[in-house]
């Protein structure tokens, strides 16, 4: 069995810096969208990718995949969403096992509520804490990260 790459100091360092600051940011990003507008931030996502989708609805799979998550854990925040009045159902014409999520005039509403509260807190959390060269090189480091881990690469 071949022995494991330790992580050297440098690259220990950087690993820590980035799982603190990912639970800091995420946990200040839930805790403001749970207290100012009633929703997760997995709910939160769902409603801005509904509302950038043409007719404000993508299949549920293809939602779980844009949003990284299971087929059981988007049809549970969609079922929250839903049981809110702010998402709605309907089948697929042609494909009985197809499930569109459809954003509703509500749900826009709530999304166009929630995101002044949301950008400020992303803004006061990330943005404009770094340099822009710094935003830079995070964008780009990040998403080598996510290109090379998506498994539809």
């Amino acid at each position: 069995m071949a022995q494991p790459r330790w992580l050297d100091s440098g690259e220990m360092a950087a690993w820590n810096a980035f799982l603190e600051a990912s639970h800091r940011v995420g946990r200040r990003v839930e805790r403001q969208l749970r207290d100012q507008q009633g929703l997760s931030h997995p709910q939160y996502e769902i409603l801005v990718r509904l509302a950038e989708a043409p007719d404000r609805e993508i299949r549920m799979t293809e939602l779980a995949e844009l949003l990284v998550t299971s087929k059981s854990g988007i049809t549970y925040q969609v079922g929250k969403l839903e049981s809110a009045g702010l998402v709605r159902r309907r089948s697929c014409s042609g494909d009985e096992r197809g499930v569109f999520a459809v954003l509703t005039d509500e749900g826009m509403d709530k999304l166009r509520s929630a995101a002044p509260g949301h950008v400020e807190i992303v803004r006061s959390s990330l943005i404009d804490l770094l340099t822009p060269d710094q935003l830079d090189a995070l964008g780009d480091a990040l998403g080598t990260v996510a290109r090379r881990l998506d498994p539809r690469d």
